[in-house]
């Protein structure tokens, strides 16, 4: 038993989870990577405990990210800035992995990636048991994140991205991206 490597390592993976709160999702920059839940693991291994005056521990880092669905073009951009970030910091053995089982889901998302997506005017994705029905071609209601109303409509089920389908207002009269559940 290594009681300070472990101890290390456990104090080294809660600094990376802190910078991937840096890492901003390319497609919606208000969104870290921890707000869309596509982190599933940080592994930290390899340690070396620095001589008094050193650069600080050297370590082997290994990072698993899910994508919101496969073949979402932002992944390799995603991968790429957790890299640059982790190596802006001082680390140099980083694995990047993608994992895609389990398929990420909606309810991966924090409640505050839900709120500064509403904030920043897409739609944030329904509850669970709004969407998921038996009911296939039952139109999902849908808020608007500018004025709070249902009396929306969907005008195309692509929106921005592949992940988001375009809704309309009909109150306000402002069309809007809505994050779908998945």
């Amino acid at each position: 038993m290594n009681t300070t490597n472990d101890h290390i390592n456990t104090s080294i993976e809660e600094q990376i989870w802190l910078l991937l709160e840096e890492v901003k999702d390319p497609e919606v920059p208000v969104l870290s990577v921890l707000d869309l839940g596509i982190v599933r693991d940080v592994k930290v291994s390899d340690t070396e405990v620095p001589p008094l005056g050193g650069e600080g521990p050297k370590a082997a880092v290994s990072i698993t990210i899910t994508p919101t669905y496969s073949g979402c073009p932002a992944m390799d951009v995603i991968s790429m800035d957790i890299r640059l970030k982790l190596i802006e910091k001082g680390y140099r053995n980083i694995t990047i992995k993608q994992s895609l089982s389990p398929a990420w889901t909606t309810d991966w998302m924090t409640e505050e990636g839900k709120r500064k997506l509403k904030a920043y005017g897409i739609a944030p994705p329904n509850p669970k048991q709004q969407f998921c029905t038996t009911d296939m071609f039952r139109e999902e209601a849908v808020q608007c994140p500018r004025c709070n109303s249902y009396h929306t409509e969907l005008i195309s089920e692509f929106g921005s991205t592949a992940c988001k389908s375009m809704y309309r207002c009909l109150d306000c009269k402002e069309a809007f991206d809505y994050f779908k559940c998945h």
